[in-house]
């Protein structure tokens, strides 16, 4: 389900594994990633928490929210990328970055910032594997 073009689904997705994890109900591995990612995040914990909110959850420019859907889901891509090494050299370049900041999240978040960077700029191409590698590597 997580490669579906629904969004209730997406969203219901997470609220059901963020359920599981504060009711301490039986989950599977993709439950316990996301339940991870979203415990890192208590800024999303209320909307989670309430189906019918997140399901109606829209983003708005105006007051400045971001998505957290948008922000959970690239925190979980990031981890696929990490954990199948691919681009190859990217799990390297997540340790040792995470041996500089000492800090999983803050690793991922300046990852995740070359994720989107690299998208934006494939506007409709495949996105360049080689200056994503390379923007992460420069990270500070």
């Amino acid at each position: 389900m997580i490669f579906s073009n629904d969004r209730n689904k997406l969203r219901l997705m997470y609220v059901h594994a963020w359920q599981k994890r504060l009711q301490n109900l039986p989950m599977d591995a993709l439950e316990h990633m996301i339940a991870d990612v979203i415990a890192m995040h208590p800024e999303y914990h209320a909307l989670l928490s309430d189906e019918e909110r997140a399901l109606a959850f829209e983003e708005s420019s105006e007051q400045g929210s971001s998505n957290p859907f948008l922000h959970l889901g690239m925190h979980l891509g990031l981890r696929e990328q990490i954990s199948t090494d691919r681009p190859a050299g990217i799990r390297a370049a997540y340790e040792k970055l995470l041996r500089r900041t000492g800090d999983v999240m803050e690793s991922e978040h300046r990852m995740i910032a070359c994720l989107l960077r690299t998208l934006q700029d494939a506007s409709g191409h495949e996105p360049d594997e080689r200056l994503y590698l390379e923007c992460i590597q420069r990270l500070p």
